[in-house]
């Protein structure tokens, strides 16, 4: 008999959207490559500002793509649970983001922390607006030797895809990196080399946040090896 995990993927969920529908076949794909079957459950934003039942009921979480949310604060209660807990978690694109502001809010104590998606005009932007959108091109990443992220993968630089035209500041890129959740993927190209693209929380089952959005290269048969971590994490 196969294993079973169920997934709560956190984000409000739009059919036309092609990283959300990525998001559904790439767990699919990786679920098939491990030999596991995955219940998977798309949690809208609001509810979870007064119910984590299904949040707390799940194996793995991921933050999928698609922001601002309908609801921010709903999205930091499902994170904030996915990392006190040891839930393995992904988020990718928007969910990277908002792992960001809740980490920052939570652990490092910057209360106002806020996503300029949401409030452009906040004194305390962890999450502002990219210099040159991202949206639809395909980036080189460098990542940090012996990282969860470059075992992962088995390589020290990866091209990936992106949906996003807003990223970490790069005034706060220190502060949260030596706060603990660490960037362990960089920007390689000439304008924004260095800027975060990976960043893991060391010492958690799995806790990893993209940029990107590598749902949209995963195949049959050639799932991503993000998502086919995440999965493995939990078993």
């Amino acid at each position: 008999m196969k294993s079973s995990l169920r997934v709560a993927v956190v984000g409000d969920r739009d059919q036309t959207f092609v990283p959300h529908v990525a998001t559904d076949d790439a767990l699919g794909h990786a679920a098939d490559h491990l030999g596991v079957e995955v219940e998977v459950r798309w949690l809208a934003t609001e509810p979870l500002e007064s119910d984590l039942s299904g949040v707390r009921a799940a194996d793995v979480l991921w933050c999928a793509p698609g922001s601002p949310y309908r609801s921010l604060r709903g999205a930091l209660a499902a994170l904030r649970h996915g990392r006190e807990h040891g839930v393995p978690t992904l988020g990718t694109c928007g969910g990277c983001q908002h792992m960001v502001i809740e980490y920052a809010r939570n652990v490092l104590g910057f209360e106002d922390a806020q996503h300029a998606e949401y409030d452009p005009y906040a004194s305390d932007l962890f999450v502002s607006e990219l210099t040159c959108s991202l949206a639809g091109r395909t980036m080189p990443v460098t990542l940090t030797p012996g990282s969860t992220v470059a075992a992962l993968y088995g390589e020290s630089e990866v091209k990936e895809q992106y949906y996003c035209n807003f990223g970490l500041n790069p005034a706060h890129q220190s502060t949260l990196h030596e706060g603990g959740l660490r960037v362990t993927g960089r920007a390689t190209g000439r304008d924004d080399s260095g800027e975060a693209r990976v960043l893991e929380l060391p010492g958690h089952p799995f806790y990893l946040a993209t940029l990107f959005v590598p749902q949209t290269r995963s195949l049959p048969g050639r799932p991503h090896p993000l998502v086919v971590g995440l999965l493995r994490a939990a078993l």
